[in-house]
């Protein structure tokens, strides 16, 4: 006996055709990306996000974080609390370390300053940092002169005075 012949399997489920790399790759990068979006964003337990239809009801709402709710009391009962009283000190009046007449002779040989000057004379322009010494230096030079009684137009009137002595006498 001879065993029937096999039937063409063309009415039957049709091939599946198999899948190119780039619609796999496409596929994998659909998943990955959904998958990056799952779970809540950052801080949203400490900070959870209110809609706008339930603002009123916020009051009612759980709060999310865990733990007990209650105050904690950070005294023992029946203590009073009684604010430190600052402790008022004397004010402490620096003294020099040099006279004002020292200080100011060595203020005036200072080999930086001349250096600095120098250069401010032959117009040139000092960073930030020398200029905010140089004006520093300057200022107690003037302070200093202010405590000795010394004054810089003190020579000027003088040249003037002579001028004007002069031109009165008739000399020129």
């Amino acid at each position: 006996m001879m065993k029937p012949a096999h039937k063409p399997q063309s009415s039957a489920a049709p091939k599946v055709k198999r899948k190119s790399h780039e619609d796999k790759n496409q596929e994998a990068r659909d998943r990955k990306r959904d998958k990056k979006r799952r779970g809540h964003a950052a801080g949203s337990r400490a900070n959870p996000v209110m809609s706008q239809s339930d603002k009123n009801s916020a009051a009612k709402e759980k709060d999310p974080r865990i733990g007990s709710k209650k105050p904690v009391p950070l005294l023992k009962e029946g203590v009073a609390v009684t604010a430190a009283k600052p402790i008022k000190k004397a004010p402490v009046e620096q003294k020099p370390l040099m006279e004002p007449a020292d200080e100011l002779a060595m203020l005036e040989n200072d080999e930086r300053l001349d250096g600095l000057l120098d250069r401010l004379e032959n117009g040139e322009v000092l960073s930030a940092e020398d200029q905010a010494w140089l004006d520093q230096t300057l200022d107690r030079i003037d302070v200093l002169m202010e405590q000795l009684g010394i004054g810089l137009d003190d020579d000027e009137e003088d040249e003037a005075d002579e001028d004007m002595y002069r031109l009165l006498k008739g000399e020129k």
